[in-house]
């Protein structure tokens, strides 16, 4: 069980409501290589089931994570992923050296699906040349374990996760958000500052769930699951759909403990059906 990157700030802000020891781990916000301020306000909406957001990468870049941050997040009881994000392949690469140097972060998860930037994120991960051409420079000098988050919006998400894969992932993560809008009739403007933004929540749930099985069948790597993912039952679809682990986004922003409620559910699940091992249900989907 992780905590998806955007949503769960650098954990510090969730330890009055959970024990971060009782994750599997966090993945914290989208890191840079130099400050972002991020888009212009309002860059968050509510719609039915889910929500939109153009925060735009808002973060004070790697160095100041490396300075400020890496400190406080290393003496955490549970694993922190760092997210890694750029406008050029030249960003990703020289951000993923400076992630490579700290000794407790073990893993960075490859953001080239972010839909909120001009220059950069989505615009890599669309095209297999695109995510290959990113994957492969990081993992010339990134030997940690490398995780690749995908977007949604393209043609077939199987073709993509196995040029990440071909490139040198070590696992994939999906979906990210799906490109949306949202129109305030009465003012006959977008809700948004950039017009469109990032859909998350429930209603992303079963296009999740798909592409997490299309995936899971294509490739021989690890895939982690995230969409819409509220409840252990949600959890537990996209293990058998073929996810290895998943990751909770929009939820704890709604429910703060909602984690770790999901862990406990898991385990409930488990010793009503006896099973003995989580890793089993990965992929036990019955067609």
């Amino acid at each position: 069980m992780l905590t998806a990157s955007g949503t769960f700030g650098y954990g510090r802000e969730y330890t009055d409501f959970i024990d971060l020891s009782d994750l599997g781990g966090i993945i914290v916000k989208g890191t840079t290589l130099h400050p972002r301020e991020g888009n212009a306000y309002p860059r968050m909406a509510e719609t039915p089931s889910g929500m939109l957001n153009a925060v735009g990468l808002q973060n004070k870049g790697v160095d100041y994570f490396v300075e400020h941050i890496y400190p406080e997040v290393s003496q955490y009881d549970t694993r922190v992923l760092v997210n890694v994000s750029g406008s050029t392949v030249d960003d990703y690469v020289a951000c993923a050296e400076k992630i490579q140097a700290l000794d407790k972060i073990p893993a960075i998860e490859l953001n080239v699906s972010c839909p909120n930037v001009k220059q950069g994120g989505m615009a890599f991960g669309v095209s297999c040349e695109g995510i290959a051409s990113v994957v492969g420079a990081v993992r010339k000098v990134y030997h940690k374990h490398l995780m690749v988050k995908l977007s949604p919006n393209v043609t077939s998400i199987a073709d993509i996760a196995m040029a990440a894969e071909a490139a040198g992932a070590d696992s994939v993560s999906l979906i990210n958000t799906l490109l949306g809008m949202s129109i305030d009739a009465e003012k006959r403007r977008p809700r948004l500052s950039t017009v469109t933004g990032g859909l998350s929540g429930a209603c992303v749930k079963p296009v999740a769930l798909r592409m997490v099985w299309q995936v899971a069948k294509a490739v021989k790597i690890p895939v982690i699951g995230l969409g819409g993912i509220s409840s252990a039952t949600d959890a537990i679809e996209f293990l058998l759909a073929g996810a290895s682990a998943v990751q909770i986004g929009t939820a704890n922003f709604i429910d703060p403990a909602v984690s770790v409620k999901v862990v406990r559910g898991i385990e409930d699940y488990c010793e009503r059906h006896h099973i003995e091992a989580v890793s089993s249900l990965t992929g036990a989907l019955e067609i």
